[in-house]
């Protein structure tokens, strides 16, 4: 599957560009000078210890945190304060976040409707159509009909990425997924997110799966202290990773 992995389609064409981005808290300079491009196609693997900037770079891209400083371009799309480009942006990008986010007075077939049927203005039933070919995708359609509240953390997890899927989005952004899940829940959600790497979506994704970062990413990052200090393809990052930074957090993170 390794293999399989590193050989899925990465296109020519660049997906983002984000060139000398910098983003600050107050005072506090959470993001420095980050240059990154992706290919359309690309899986990339985000690692890093807590607070290294992670989250916060990927919430950059479809302007749920605002950057101070530099530029990110999303399909062509400058994001800016235009909220016409930020809409664009949002439309092509899917997220999802640790917590699942749904609506717990919606059924999961409204959750996942909802968002296409107010933006992309749907018609209703083409929306419920396309709910379930990717509830079954995600392999609960028989859940469409319950509420959030009476699925597993796992199951909700998969709503949460169906959800995404029905806006029909380019790319996905996937905010450590996993780590809200109990262990056995894990491998389920991971097991989606495999199937689409294998479709060839383009995915950014923060994780301390390293599992994962080995099997799917064309591409594992590590970013420390703000900065992205090492990125290289699987293989090289784990077996001979450069940065002394990085071989720290990996000899933790992998016990060895």
């Amino acid at each position: 599957m390794a293999e399989a992995a590193t050989q899925m389609k990465v296109s020519d064409e660049i997906a983002i560009t984000i060139t000398k981005m910098n983003k600050w808290y107050g005072s506090f300079h959470v993001l420095r000078d980050i240059d990154l491009v992706v290919n359309r196609g690309e899986r990339i693997v985000i690692c890093g210890p807590s607070g290294s900037g992670k989250s916060t770079l990927i919430r950059c891209i479809n302007a749920l945190e605002e950057h101070q400083q530099g530029s990110i371009e999303v399909d062509g799309t400058l994001l800016s304060s235009d909220l016409k480009n930020i809409d664009k942006i949002r439309s092509e990008v899917g997220m999802c976040f640790q917590h699942f986010n749904l609506f717990p007075h919606l059924t999961i077939l409204e959750n996942c409707t909802l968002a296409p049927i107010w933006v992309r203005k749907t018609p209703k039933k083409e929306a419920e159509e396309t709910a379930m070919h990717f509830l079954e995708k995600v392999k609960i359609p028989d859940q469409a009909n319950k509420y959030p509240g009476q699925l597993s953390g796992g199951q909700q997890q998969r709503v949460a990425i169906a959800r995404s899927l029905c806006m029909r989005p380019r790319i996905m952004l996937f905010d450590e997924p996993t780590s809200a899940l109990d262990p056995e829940m894990i491998k389920e959600v991971l097991d989606t997110m495999i199937e689409l790497a294998e479709e060839g979506m383009t995915m950014l994704c923060v994780t301390h799966e390293m599992g994962f970062a080995r099997q799917v990413a064309n591409r594992v990052i590590f970013m420390d202290a703000g900065q992205i200090v090492e990125q290289n393809e699987p293989e090289a990052f784990f077996n001979n990773p450069q940065s002394p930074r990085t071989q720290l957090f990996l000899s933790q993170i992998l016990g060895h």
